[in-house]
C-alpha cells in the first residue's frame, strides 16, 4: 500500500480517500497539516492510486480497515487521528469500531453509512457499465466515460474540476484493464460492511463534516451519523459538495487541526 508522509513529530493524522479518488485528493491538506506541526499520512487504499491491485484482492470496506491496521503496525503508529471521506469514511467508521485503540480522533467527511453504501455515484458507474457492456468486453470504453460525470458531480463549482484534473484522477484507470479494475473496486463496496456497526461505542472526539451540495448521498446522512456517535459535532459547509478537500481546503485543514488538538 502506497503512503505519502508529510512532516515529522506531533500527532499522526491518517487521511483516507474514497471512490474513485486516491491520496492525490489530500495534496492541499497534508502539507498544511505538516506546517501545523502534525504528521500527515495520505494512504492509497488497496486497489487505488499507486497501491497494488492484486487480481484476488479484497477491496471491501471491511478489508480496507484491516489493511490500514497493518499499515499502522508497519509504520509503528499505535494511534492516530483518522480522517475519511466518502467510502473512506466507511473505512474510518469500521476502524473506530473494530480497532478502537487505533483511533485517537475521528473525522467523517460526506461519509457513507448505515444502509447508504455504496453511494449513488457508484450506482451510476454500475448502470453505465450495464449500458456499455458490449464495448467494455472489447476494450473500447475508457474510464473517462464512466467517471467524468461522477467527478464533476462531486464538486459544487465545476471550475474546481477542470478537464486536466479529471484526467489526473482517471490516470490509474487508463486502458481496458484499468476500467475492469475500476468496476471490481466499485463492486466491492457493500452495505453490510457499515450497516450494523455499533457507532455508539465510539468514544473519541468526532467531527462530521458535510458539504451540503453533495448529490450522491442523502442530505440527512450527517445528522444520522451525529445522532449515532455520542458527543460528535456536525459542521455543515454550504456551497460545497462531496470533495471538500478540493473546494474548501483551508476550512477543512482548520477543522482537522482543531479535532487533532481535542484528541490529544
Amino acid at each position: 500500500m502506497h503512503v505519502e508522509r508529510f512532516g515529522h513529530g506531533g500527532q499522526p493524522v491518517l487521511l483516507i480517500h474514497g471512490f474513485p479518488t486516491s491520496s492525490f485528493l489530500w495534496r492541499a491538506i497534508a502539507p498544511r497539516l505538516a506546517e501545523s506541526g502534525h504528521t500527515a499520512l495520505a494512504i492509497d487504499l488497496l486497489g487505488y492510486g499507486e497501491s497494488d491491485r492484486p487480481l484476488d484482492g479484497d477491496y471491501s470496506i471491511a478489508a480496507q480497515a484491516e489493511h490500514i491496521d497493518r499499515v499502522m503496525t508497519a509504520l509503528r503508529i499505535p494511534r492516530a487521528a483518522i480522517v475519511g471521506i466518502d467510502a473512506g469514511g466507511g473505512v474510518a467508521q469500521r476502524l473506530a469500531v473494530t480497532r478502537p485503540t487505533r483511533v485517537g480522533a475521528l473525522m467523517l467527511i460526506n461519509s457513507v453509512g448505515f444502509d447508504e453504501c455504496p453511494a449513488r455515484d457508484v450506482k451510476v458507474v454500475q448502470r453505465e457499465t450495464a449500458r456499455f457492456t458490449f464495448r467494455l468486453t472489447r476494450g473500447m470504453l475508457g474510464a473517462a466515460q464512466l467517471l467524468r460525470r461522477v467527478l464533476e458531480g462531486s464538486v459544487a463549482d465545476r471550475e474546481r474540476m477542470p478537464a486536466r484534473l479529471v484526467a489526473r484522477y482517471l490516470a490509474p484507470y487508463v486502458g481496458s484493464e484499468g476500467v475492469m479494475h475500476l468496476l471490481s473496486v466499485a463492486r466491492a463496496l457493500r452495505a453490510e460492511d457499515v450497516a450494523d456497526l455499533a457507532l455508539r461505542t465510539i468514544a473519541v472526539p468526532t467531527t462530521i463534516v458535510w458539504g451540503e451540495a453533495d448529490q450522491w448521498l442523502d442530505s440527512g446522512m450527517g445528522e444520522r451519523l451525529q445522532g449515532a456517535i455520542p458527543g460528535s459535532v456536525l459542521v455543515k459547509l454550504p456551497g460545497v459538495a462531496r470533495l471538500v478537500p478540493e473546494e474548501s481546503p483551508e476550512t477543512l485543514t482548520q477543522l482537522i487541526d482543531e479535532l487533532v488538538r481535542r484528541g490529544t
